[in-house]
């Protein structure tokens, strides 16, 4: 009886493998120490980014809202601090208006004055001056409206008080049609109106008024 024997042959490997240097197994090393540490960082991350996610985007969405209403707002007023505004009348008689600030809406001609004053020159060397809580001034036709204790001071000691009174800056006029009280040499008076012409070198007093005068010695 003859006996074969077989023996098994691998084959060769496909290509030689080398093993590590010590520098790649420190590498590999630090690797693994750092996944260790970071992926549950990253996993807690990952699951509180999930978890507020819908109040993200809520308050983003605000954020969007707010960035184009802001968006659509326009310079649309001009406001200014202790304005000046001066010039002269038809007389060639200067004039100079101030306000404690002055706001202009849009492209109107209409000045919000705050605290306004006029200071107006007389031929003769004397002056008007006139102050108000508010006022309005249309400097295109050089008018001003004045309202709240408007009070009207005259060189000569002569006062006005009243509530509204318009003035005509260019004309050197002014005029109320509200109760005024005046005061002066002359005495006290009262009346429902009044009319100052050639910047208060006429004065009518219209309505029902009542005058006290000073005696003199």
């Amino acid at each position: 009886m003859v006996t074969r024997t077989y023996q098994s042959r691998l084959p060769p490997p496909s290509r030689r493998r080398q093993p590590p240097t010590p520098g790649q197994l420190a590498r590999r090393r630090l690797l693994v120490m750092v996944a260790k540490r970071l992926l549950p960082v990253a996993a807690v991350a990952l699951l509180a980014t999930i978890a507020l996610w819908p109040e993200i985007e809520s308050n983003t969405e605000r954020g969007r809202v707010a960035f184009r209403r802001i968006a659509e707002v326009r310079p649309d007023a001009l406001h200014i601090v202790e304005p000046r505004y001066q010039g002269v009348d038809e007389q060639n008689r200067p004039y100079t208006v101030t306000a404690d600030s002055a706001l202009q809406a849009g492209h109107q001609e209409l000045v919000q004055l705050r605290r306004p004053r006029a200071d107006l020159l007389l031929n003769d060397g004397g002056w008007i001056y006139l102050e108000s809580r508010d006022g309005q001034y249309d400097r295109p036709r050089n008018l001003l409206d004045l309202a709240g204790r408007v009070t009207i001071h005259h060189d000569d000691g002569t006062q006005f008080v009243t509530e509204r009174a318009a003035l005509d800056i260019a004309g050197g006029n002014a005029e109320g049609d509200v109760p005024v009280a005046a005061q002066g040499p002359f005495g006290t008076l009262t009346a429902e109106g009044f009319r100052l012409r050639d910047r208060g070198q006429v004065v009518v007093f219209t309505g029902r008024s009542r005058v006290v005068l000073e005696g003199s010695e």
